[in-house]
C-alpha cells in the first residue's frame, strides 16, 4: 500500500472539521415521514438504489483523481492506529469525495502533499500536458487513425497511454465489475418497485451498465426523462464540468481544423453521481405551476428564429395554454418534466461538497445522445440541500450587506422561484452543445441559464405565474445572493457567471452600494437581465471561442464593492467546507 504525507496540519484540520467552519446538509433520516409512509416493495428498491449509487461513487472517484483510492485505503488504516491527523482528513475526504477540492473561499484544498489536482483529473494520464495531448492528437489524425481520436474524446472515455499514441476505453469497460454490481443491485430494485414507469426506467438503465453502448444510454435517459408521478427518484447524473483538458483543444487551431475535417466534436469527459430520493408530491405540484408558461418563454428567448431549442413553441396541449398564450401549432407534448425530491443519498459528482453542492439540476445535457432520439429532459430539485439550518446567520447576513428598506424582499423561498427559472432556462436557446466555446462554454451556459430565469420575471408576472409582491422577492434576493465570500477560481464556471453579472448589473444601475450597503433598483434588473441574456445566447449561436473568451474576461473582474461586501460576508459566516450527513442511506447500506 502506497504511504502519503498528508497536507494539512492538525490545528487546520480541528479549524475546517469545526461544526462553525463545516457546515453539514442533513438528508432523511431514518424515521422520516417520507421513508415511513412508502409501500413495502418501494422501501426494498430504495435499498438496492442507495447500494447502486454508493459503488457510483467509488467510481467516480477513480475518474477524479488517480489516488483517491489508495488514499482513502491509506486513511483508513492510519485511523486503526489511532492517528488523528488522518481521522480529520478522512472527514474532509468524505465531505468532498476526494484527495482535491476546492473551499468556500476558493482556495484549493489538497489533502496529500505532491498531488494536486490536475486539468484532466483521472480520465486523462497523470503525466500527459496539453501540447503534448495536442501534439498525440494532431499526428494520430496526420496518420488516418480517426476512430481512435474519436473514442478518446467521447466523454464516456478514460484515456491511456499506448506507447506514442493515447487510447480511449469506455468507462463501463474501464470499470466493468463495478459497473455490474451496480446493474445488479439496480435489477433488485426493479423487481420489488411498485411503479411501472420507474422500474422500466431500472430495466433500461441497469442494462446500459452492461455494455459500452451509448445508444443504451440515450434510451435510459429518454425514459427517465418523461418520469413524472413516481413514488422514488434515482439518477445517474453525468456532467462534464471538471475537465479542463478537452476544453483546451479549441485553442489550437491546427487541431481543431483537423478534427472538423473529419467531423470529430471534442466533448469533455463525463464525471458520474448518484441520486436517490423520494418524490415529493406536494413540491412538485408546485413546480408545475410553470410548465405551461414554457413554450412562451421559448417563443421570446433572443434571436429564437435563429436555433433549434429543446422546448418549441409548439410544444403545448391547447388545454394547458396559459390565457394570453397565442394559440398553439401543431400541439404535442412538452418533453419537459420536474420533480421536487426529498433526498435520501447523493453520491460521487452530485454529492461532492467543494466550495458548494447543487440545489437541482436539468438532465441530460445538450451533447447527450437521448436528445437526438426524441428524448425530453427532467429538472430535479434537492429539498435538504436548499433549506435554512440557520435562520439567525440569515438575519445577521442580510443586515451587514443589504439596505433595511429591502429586507422585507429577500426571501429564502424566491432563491428556490429563481433555481426553478434556472434550470428551466437550460431548455430553452440553442440546442447544440457550443463544444468550440472551449473552457468558457459552460460559464457561458451557466450565465445564459441565471439571465434566463431573470430575464422572464416580469412576463411571468404578467401571466399570473408570480405576484408583484413575488416579482419583487425575487428580484431582491437574486442580485443580494450575487454576492460571494471571496473572488473564485476561472474553474468555478457557476461563481465565475455571478461575478460577470455583478459587474456587468453594477455598470448599467442595477443596483448601488450605499453607505457600505446593497440598494437594488427593481425596475431596472429585469431589461438589464435581457440584455445580457442576448449578448449570451448571441455568443452560443457564433459558437467562436475568441468571442466568448473577450466576453467572459470583461466581465469577470473583482471590483472595490465586491470585495467590500465579500468582507462583511466572511465576518458573518465562517464556513470553508461543507458535507451531507445520510442517515437513512447509511442503514440501508448495512441491511
Amino acid at each position: 500500500m502506497r504511504e502519503f504525507e498528508l497536507n494539512l496540519s492538525i490545528e487546520e484540520l480541528k479549524k475546517r472539521t469545526d461544526k462553525d467552519y463545516l457546515t453539514t446538509k442533513k438528508m432523511l433520516k431514518c424515521d422520516a415521514p417520507e421513508y415511513l409512509a412508502l409501500a413495502q416493495g418501494d422501501k426494498e428498491a430504495l435499498k438496492h438504489l442507495v447500494k447502486a449509487a454508493y459503488i457510483l461513487e467509488k467510481i467516480n472517484m477513480q475518474l477524479d483523481c488517480h489516488h483517491n483510492l489508495e488514499f482513502k485505503e491509506f486513511l483508513e488504516k492510519e485511523i486503526e492506529k489511532g492517528n488523528e491527523q488522518a481521522k480529520l482528513t478522512k472527514i474532509l475526504f468524505d465531505a468532498q469525495k476526494g484527495m482535491n477540492a476546492i473551499d468556500t473561499m476558493s482556495n484549493k484544498i489538497n489533502l496529500a502533499k505532491g498531488i494536486k489536482e490536475l486539468p484532466g483529473k483521472g480520465v486523462y494520464p497523470e503525466d500527459l500536458s496539453k501540447d503534448e495531448f495536442h501534439k498525440i492528437l494532431t499526428n494520430m489524425l496526420n496518420e488516418g487513425k480517426i476512430e481512435e481520436v474519436k473514442k478518446i474524446l467521447t466523454q464516456r472515455s478514460v484515456v491511456e497511454r499506448n506507447g506514442d499514441e493515447l487510447v480511449g476505453i469506455d468507462y463501463i469497460n474501464k470499470f466493468k465489475e463495478d459497473f455490474c454490481k451496480m446493474a445488479d443491485e439496480i435489477d433488485k430494485a426493479a423487481e420489488t418497485s411498485t411503479n411501472e414507469d420507474f422500474t422500466e426506467y431500472l430495466k433500461l438503465q441497469a442494462k446500459a451498465l452492461r455494455t459500452a453502448d451509448p445508444m443504451l444510454d440515450a434510451y435510459a435517459d429518454k425514459k427517465w426523462a418523461t418520469l413524472q408521478d413516481t413514488p422514488l427518484e434515482f439518477t445517474i447524473t453525468r456532467e462534464n464540468y471538471e475537465d479542463e483538458m478537452t476544453g483546451t483543444i479549441v485553442e489550437n487551431k491546427e487541431l481543431s481544423e483537423l478534427l472538423e475535417k473529419n467531423g470529430i466534436k471534442p466533448i469533455p469527459k463525463d464525471f458520474l453521481g448518484g441520486r436517490v430520493g423520494i418524490v415529493n408530491k406536494k413540491g412538485t405540484e408546485a413546480l408545475m405551476a410553470i410548465k405551461k408558461y414554457l413554450p412562451i418563454l421559448a417563443k421570446n428567448m433572443p434571436y429564437a428564429n435563429e436555433y433549434e431549442q429543446n422546448i418549441q413553441p409548439a410544444d403545448i396541449d391547447a388545454s394547458s395554454a396559459a390565457p394570453s398564450a397565442p394559440s398553439p401549432q401543431g400541439g404535442g407534448k412538452l418533453k419537459q418534466t420536474m420533480v421536487d425530491v426529498d433526498l435520501v443519498a447523493v453520491a460521487g459528482d452530485v454529492g461532492a461538497y467543494r466550495g458548494g453542492i447543487t440545489l437541482a439540476e436539468n438532465l441530460p445535457n445538450d451533447d447527450k445522445l437521448s436528445l437526438t432520439i426524441g428524448g425530453g429532459r427532467r429538472n430535479v430539485y434537492h429539498r435538504q440541500i436548499r433549506f435554512i439550518s440557520d435562520i439567525k446567520k440569515l438575519q445577521e447576513r442580510l443586515d451587514a450587506v443589504l439596505d433595511k428598506n429591502q429586507h422585507k424582499y429577500y426571501l429564502d423561498e424566491a432563491d428556490h422561484w429563481f433555481t426553478i427559472g434556472h434550470e428551466n432556462a437550460h431548455s430553452l436557446g440553442p440546442k447544440k452543445a457550443c463544444e468550440t466555446l472551449g473552457k468558457y462554454r459552460n460559464i457561458i451556459e451557466e450565465n445564459k441559464a441565471d439571465m434566463g430565469s431573470l430575464a422572464f420575471v416580469d412576463l411571468l408576472t404578467e401571466l399570473g405565474m408570480y405576484t408583484d409582491e413575488q416579482r419583487k422577492q425575487i428580484i431582491v434576493t437574486t442580485i443580494t445572493d450575487n454576492f460571494l465570500k471571496s473572488k473564485p477560481t476561472m474553474s468555478q464556471a457557476h461563481r465565475v457567471r455571478t461575478v460577470m453579472q455583478n459587474k456587468y448589473f453594477a455598470e448599467r444601475g442595477a443596483y448601488d452600494i450605499i453607505d457600505g450597503k446593497i440598494h437594488v433598483n427593481i425596475d431596472k434588473v429585469v431589461p438589464i437581465a435581457k440584455e445580457m441574456l442576448s449578448e449570451i445566447i448571441r455568443i452560443q449561436i457564433d459558437g467562436n471561442f475568441d468571442k466568448a473568451e473577450k466576453y467572459v474576461l470583461d466581465n469577470f473582474i473583482w471590483t472595490d464593492n465586491m470585495e467590500l461586501i465579500a468582507q462583511k460576508l466572511q465576518k458573518v459566516s465562517k464556513t470553508l467546507n461543507g458535507r451531507t450527513e445520510s442517515e437513512l442511506a447509511e442503514k440501508l447500506l448495512n441491511e
